[in-house]
């Protein structure tokens, strides 16, 4: 059955905290539809700490009286999530990496056939140590049975709660404990623009060499590419 479909607008910026509110304002706008769709997906990028969202909507009162949290899903790359597991943050800022794996109740262990089981099998028992409570499944290039994922229910506020005791203090409050911030001044972009066409061999070349100089620096590389020889054809 084909349904028009509508774009709606956030605000740039985080949406666990630049535009939390704009959040809500957009789940108070769909809720007026909640006939309309099944469930909302929201998907945060790999810096976001999903802490705010889960506080906001268990504690305001339009959020919860329209939705509820089914599942919050980490996808954990079994190559090199130990690195930022492991990454030392200035004091008051939060690991995000930390943060996603303690607070989901579903962990999507991808990548599993770049390393040896006995690899595999110790990365699992530290994840377990973070969050015993969440279900780890393991995928290569990010395929995983929907039916393990979705409309099961299964957020769970205890393995929350038994991480962070405080979870529903205001830390904003007077005599707050203050919580860690989410700090992305750790975390640059840098854009790069070139007039004229790139030569295949060599730009393939320049990434590989970029790889493996500085992959535990990149946490995601996009472009639009024009080649020698190939027309208008971009990539």
């Amino acid at each position: 059955m084909d349904a028009p479909e509508d774009l709606i607008t956030m605000d740039n910026g985080c949406v666990c905290c630049s535009v939390r509110g704009d959040l809500v304002r957009t789940l108070g706008q769909l809720a007026k539809r909640r006939k309309d769709f099944d469930a909302i997906i929201l998907e945060t990028t790999g810096l976001a700490d999903p802490a705010p969202v889960v506080y906001t909507i268990q504690t305001n009162p339009k959020m919860s009286d329209h939705y509820r949290i089914d599942s919050i899903i980490c996808l954990a790359d079994c190559k090199h999530v130990s690195i930022h597991l492991d990454e030392k943050k200035p004091d008051g800022s939060v690991n995000e990496a930390l943060q996603q794996v303690a607070f989901s109740d579903k962990i999507l262990l991808n990548k599993i056939d770049l390393v040896s089981t006995e690899e595999k099998d110790a990365l699992k028992a530290r994840l377990k140590t973070i969050n015993n409570f969440a279900e780890i499944i393991e995928t290569e290039k990010s395929r995983a049975p929907l039916e393990r994922i979705l409309g099961l229910n299964s957020f769970n506020m205890e393995s929350i709660l038994n991480y962070d005791p405080n979870f529903f203090d205001d830390p904003d409050a007077e005599g707050g404990d203050g919580k860690k911030i989410h700090n992305l001044e750790l975390v640059q972009s840098v854009g790069i623009q070139f007039k004229g066409s790139l030569h295949a061999q060599y730009f393939n070349m320049f990434m590989m060499d970029l790889l493996r100089e500085r992959a535990a620096d990149l946490y995601r590389t996009k472009g639009l590419l024009s080649f020698h020889g190939q027309g208008d054809t971009k990539f």
